[in-house]
Order: C-alpha cells, then structure tokens, then sequence
C-alpha cells in the first residue's frame, strides 16, 4: 500500500465505526463516507463485505509478514534462565576435570630458594 499513490490506511477504529455505522444505524456509503471524511464510498463497501466473511476478526487480525521476533518477554527469559544455569553446571565439570592452574609459569620449588 505505501508505494502506491492515493492510497490511505485507516485505522481499525476507522473501519469499525463504518460497519457500525452501517449496520447499526441504518447509514448510506455514501452518508459514512461524508461523516468519517473517506475518500471514496468504495472503502465502506469493502470493509461491510469483509466484515460479514471474518466478523470482528477483520479488525484485530495483523497484515503482512509475521514479527521474526514473536517470542514474548516471558519466554525470553525463562529460556535465558535455563540456559544460564546449563553453562553454569557445564563450567564447574569443566572446571573439575582440569588441573588447577594456579602458579603456572612459576619455577618449581622444593622448600628451598633457588638462585
């Protein structure tokens, strides 16, 4: 929609108020159009069409593609979690089964100094 010209995205409540208007009311394509300052009665007609096929679903629903993302901020972290407590238990066997490193590059004493 956005790369063509003379297209215009109204919001939901803009498409909800034309079905409401319509069914509700009694109102023309023609009368919403005036009232809700659309460029053409043929939006109205589309959306009242959609309506009777998806209901209230029309509206909520989300065009185009899907958030690649869509892993929601509590799922996000209890998955954080659990893989920080792996690479916790995975660093101390590492650090088990290695040799302690400390004094390394220093010379080996036997109780005496060695000059």
């Amino acid at each position: 929609m956005s790369g063509k010209i003379g297209m215009k995205h109204y919001p939901a409540e803009i498409k909800q108020e034309a079905v409401r208007l319509f069914y509700e009311e009694g109102k023309t394509r023609a009368e919403i159009t005036n009232l809700l300052g659309l460029r053409d009665q043929h939006r109205v007609k589309m959306w009242v069409k959609q309506y009777r096929k998806e209901g209230d679903n029309l509206f909520t629903k989300h065009i185009g593609r899907p958030n690649k993302n869509a892993e929601t901020k509590e799922a996000e972290i209890e998955r954080l979690r659990m893989e920080n407590a792996l690479l916790k238990k995975l660093r101390s066997e590492l650090r088990k089964d290695m040799p302690a490193k400390r004094n390394i590059g220093q010379p080996i004493t036997t109780g005496t100094n060695l000059k």
